[in-house]
């Protein structure tokens, strides 16, 4: 009844609205990138139009009553570098609020040359903005499923966000709010994985909506000197300002689950705001319903929030926080005739809670400084039971498999910028974070400890414009872990000469460096009375990138980067030459391991990009690599994500329909290499009735190539005081199967492959009001 009446009440504003002109407001800010300070009559213009003009006294600007539709926002002021926004789209109902930072620039280039505000590396970085998250095909709404898009980016299990980076492991990437490192921030953190078992950095759905985030930024290589404690990539998410003007609602709902978000000013008299958003997933409806998927109940719901809360004099805070619960429960059938594997004669309970709030605070100190300071306390508890049913007496349930997970980090960041002339800029900071560390892994392999520490992380970088056309970046991080007293001092360098007003090429260096994860730290090893791997030094690598790139006059262009990453003090096990944490997602082992492995990888990535404009916009990246490591015997292997090949194809149309409505074609196919597994030795899997692998042969199978074509068909329409979203995602419309992994099955007798998902189709409705 409830739907009914929603339906009336759309289909009876649709005539109330009819033959309105439908317009929307766009306002924002332009201050200096490096102080903070606003730039009063800098030129704001929206390209192709004749809509411009200039920021007041306070670095304001405001469009009222522009047209509904896309745009490309041009910012510019004399001794800075002009500032350029594509794909910016206005909707009735909705205001779109800008902070736009500008970059100091000693000598004014060719318009030819002018990018967005000055990128958090030279090389090897993207920006994921939510207006994509919200247009590319079968994302789920979480900028880590939009990074498979980029070249050398795979998807471990694309049940899950976990990322391979460069034929790196996903444990190789970190997870950052505002600047700061955070636990897993995912909700179901064991989806997709070998052995149900949590991961560290991936999970089914990110925690923190998508109606929270501005633009953030995924860094794969050669970091600046500001990152560090991450050897494969970066996610680096960014929060954005609630309206502080209006009050402004959105409601989401489709497969992933019911969305309900507020924003707008605290007060009247203050330019504070808030953001909120709530969800609750679809499946956990359905859940209550009696309805599961494959047997398993999931559920999952998460809150998140953030307010902005600028002062006259002393800067601007903002407080955020988010916190979500996930569960996933598999109840075995009680008709054991209808068991067909090993997994239908278990009882199984997953449950995931994690949360993070902190404060931010940045202040401009006069005209050539700024200080930012970031505090953050993260923490997550996961828990995984295994009941294993007795076919003779199923009320007789045994508790086999036991994994708990508990992580907590408290961590303060403070950042100063100081501007030293036109030419030099320094930036110098400290990251401290107190991090504590509980793991208990059940059965064979059994690891149970605490770890507890501090991590020191002071860094400084000098950033000096050579020439016009030739700048650097030099500097240096250093990280320090009182758990056991290791540390590494990490040299970074980059280099940008643009050569001709459309091509430039580039050079990236750095020296980077990874704790190792709790389980390795904590194992007890295969001899009973020897010492855990508690004092192993941080695995290292070197990391170099050489980039070149075009850009056309229409804004389009081609990125070409060539990389090679060599790692050393990589912990490897004396007793088993194949074994390499390199290799490792989320399993425990029996070995004592030593520092003294290494490993290589190095490949050849491309890039086009076309923003949307003129009605459609295309991104085709690929790669082509290799990965490989040295064991404790001395041989070189492929390692687990050695796939040697990425190449991804999204792109999209709009058609405009003469009623204020618009169609959205968007598709997207990635097609990886398939990674390494290594064979079974069933006869002993038979006799130990668990999975032997022929650990000689280590990764010598190669599965096949990993194909799947995504499509996203999305309605828009704008009426006078809203607007809404109708879209249809297909994720994997061939429905093909791309093998995940293999075990040894004890129920059918028999080595068993696993594939990953088949076709998925995402229904939603967005309406902003």
């Amino acid at each position: 009844m409830l739907r009914i009446i929603f339906f009336l009440f759309i289909l009876s504003s649709t005539y109330l609205g009819y033959g309105q002109a439908l317009t929307s407001t766009l306002r924002g800010t332009v201050t200096d990138l490096d102080t903070g300070q606003p730039l009063p009559t800098a030129s704001v213009q929206l390209l192709n139009t004749r809509y411009g003009t200039q920021t007041t006294p306070e670095g304001t600007f405001r469009f009222d009553q522009l047209p509904v539709g896309r745009y490309t926002l041009v910012v510019s002021f004399l001794g800075y570098q002009p500032f350029i926004l594509p794909e910016l789209l206005l909707e009735s109902g909705k205001e779109q609020v800008l902070s736009v930072q500008l970059t100091p620039q000693s000598t004014q280039l060719p318009e030819a040359t002018v990018s967005t505000t000055r990128p958090v590396a030279v090389n090897s970085v993207q920006a994921i903005t939510t207006e994509q998250t919200l247009r590319y095909a079968a994302t789920y709404l979480d900028p880590a499923r939009v990074a498979t898009s980029f070249p050398g980016v795979a998807a471990a299990n694309d049940q899950a966000n976990g990322l391979v980076i460069r034929g790196n492991s996903p444990n190789g990437m970190q997870w950052r709010l505002e600047g700061v490192e955070i636990v897993n921030p995912n909700h179901l953190s064991n989806a997709g994985t070998f052995s149900d078992r949590p991961t560290q950095t991936g999970g089914g759905v990110n925690i923190l909506s998508t109606q929270l985030l501005g633009t953030s930024y995924f860094l794969s290589g050669a970091f600046p000197a500001e990152y560090g404690n991450a050897l494969s990539g970066v996610l680096d998410m960014k929060l954005r300002p609630g309206n502080n003007e209006k009050t402004e609602f959105t409601a989401q709902a489709g497969l992933i689950g019911l969305d309900l978000a507020a924003e707008g000013p605290l007060s009247k008299n203050s330019k504070a705001s808030y953001l909120i958003n709530y969800r609750y997933s679809f499946t956990g409806l359905l859940g209550a319903l009696g309805v599961t998927f494959g047997g398993e109940d999931i559920r999952f719901q998460d809150l998140s929030f953030n307010l902005h809360l600028p002062t006259a004099k002393a800067g601007t805070f903002t407080v955020f926080g988010l916190g979500g619960y996930s569960s996933n429960v598999f109840n075995a059938e009680r008709d054991t005739s209808l068991w067909v594997n090993q997994k239908d004669s278990y009882d199984i309970l997953y449950k995931n809670r994690m949360g993070a709030a902190g404060a931010t605070h940045s202040v401009s100190l006069g005209r050539h400084a700024s200080l930012r300071t970031v505090l953050v306390a993260s923490g997550l508890r996961s828990r995984r039971e295994g009941y294993l049913l007795a076919p003779s007496d199923l009320a007789q349930r045994n508790l086999v498999e036991e994994d708990e997970v508990e992580k907590s980090r408290l961590s303060l960041s403070s950042t100063l910028t100081q501007r030293l002339g036109e030419a030099h800029r320094l930036k110098a900071g400290v990251f401290l974070t107190y991090q504590k560390d509980r793991l208990l892994s059940g059965g064979l392999s059994r690891v149970e400890g605490t770890l507890t520490g501090v991590i020191v992380q002071p860094y400084a970088s000098w950033q000096w414009q050579l020439a016009p056309r030739l700048s650097s970046d030099v500097g240096l991080h250093y990280l320090h872990y009182t758990f056991n007293n290791t540390q590494s001092v990490e040299p970074r360098a980059s280099l940008r000469w643009q050569t001709t007003p459309r091509q430039a090429v580039s050079f990236s260096y750095g020296l980077h460096s990874q704790l190792q994860l709790p389980q390795v730290y904590l194992t007890h090893g295969y001899i009973v009375g020897t010492p855990h791997n508690r004092a192993l030094a941080p695995t290292r690598a070197h990391h170099l990138v050489l980039g070149y790139q075009y850009t056309w006059p229409s804004g389009s262009s081609l990125k070409l980067e060539g990389y090679l990453q060599s790692y050393f003090k990589v912990p490897v096990a004396p007793m088993d030459g194949t074994f390499s944490v390199l290799n490792l997602i989320e399993t425990s082992f029996y070995h004592n391991l030593t520092n003294v492995g290494t490993g290589r990888n190095y490949g050849l990535e491309f890039t086009y990009q076309k923003y949307l404009t003129d009605f459609y916009y295309l991104l085709v990246s690929g790669s082509l690599y290799d990965a490989t490591y040295v064991g404790s015997d001395g041989q070189r292997r492929s390692t687990r994500f050695n796939g040697n090949h990425t190449l991804t194809f999204t792109g999209g149309k709009e058609f405009k329909t003469n009623r204020q409505g618009t169609w959205g074609l968007n598709g997207r196919l990635l097609w990886f290499g398939g990674f390494r597994d290594t064979p079974i030795d069933a006869a002993a899997s038979q006799t130990e009735q668990r999975t032997i692998y022929r650990t000689e042969q280590a990764f010598t199978l190669k599965m096949k190539d990993y194909f799947r074509p995504d499509l996203r068909i999305y309605w828009k329409k704008n009426k006078s005081t809203y607007n809404r979203t109708l879209s249809l995602d297909l994720q994997n419309v061939s429905n093909t199967q791309n093998e995940a992994f293999s075990y040894y099955d004890t129920y059918q007798r028999r080595v068993v492959p696993t594939y990953q998902l088949g076709l998925i189709p995402v229904l939603s409705y967005r309406w902003e009001f």
